[in-house]
């Protein structure tokens, strides 16, 4: 049983559509991850309708390519709040369900850019490197509490989010030399790390960070 979240709720009702369609129970319910009201509801409806959580996966995701000096102090704090905040908040509401059921996994979507530097993205790289490291401080304070933490980190990706970029001819030739591997990522290929670390097979995992990027980060 999955619940999944979105502050655009028609892009969300249609993923979830096609998810239900397949076969799955999903439902959609709207929610903005800077917000402690709606992380506060969204716990409480799944406290209350399932009786317990086990898995909480954070991939909100904002990118503001820009320098520092043609950086606004409104976009350093949009990708700083959707990221850094977002993820806290989450784990804030989402801790005390999984003690009260006995354990859980929070899995938190960073990027290869909350490892190395990004010289395009600096607020998307400080967001993400809040991600990497606030995962890690979850991960030794809940153990104990059977709850394990842990981050994904993409390379490149194709994504609604990054198609604009991507489809331009020359940018994605650069990014595919840049890629031992010599292919973009996908979705799947992030879902399925996402699985691997929400599932009983990674039980002895937390902490971690799992490099999803065709090998980039290798070289």
């Amino acid at each position: 049983k999955v619940i999944i979240s979105d502050v655009d709720d028609e892009l969300g009702e249609r993923s979830a559509a096609a998810i239900r369609d397949a076969g799955f129970d999903l439902r959609y319910r709207h929610l903005d991850v800077t917000s402690d009201s709606d992380w506060q509801s969204a716990t409480e409806a799944v406290a209350s309708g399932y009786g317990r959580l086990d898995v909480l996966v954070n991939n909100a995701g904002v990118c503001v390519s820009k320098n520092i000096e043609a950086l606004s102090e409104a976009e350093w704090d949009l990708e700083l709040t959707v990221h850094a905040k977002g993820v806290f908040l989450g784990t804030r509401h989402a801790i005390p369900v999984m003690r009260a059921g006995g354990g859980g996994s929070i899995v938190n979507v960073a990027s290869i850019a909350g490892i190395v530097g990004s010289p395009t993205s600096p607020a998307y790289t400080a967001g993400k490197g809040a991600v990497r490291a606030f995962t890690k401080s979850t991960a030794l304070q809940y153990a104990e509490d059977n709850i394990r933490a842990n981050s994904v980190h993409p390379g490149y990706v194709d994504t609604p989010m990054t198609n604009a970029e991507f489809a331009d001819p020359d940018v994605r030739k650069e990014l595919l030399a840049k890629t031992p591997l010599r292919r973009l990522g996908t979705a799947d290929d992030i879902a399925q790390a996402i699985v691997y670390l929400a599932s009983d097979e990674a039980a002895f995992v937390t902490g971690a960070e799992l490099v999803v990027d065709g090998g980039m980060t290798a070289q």
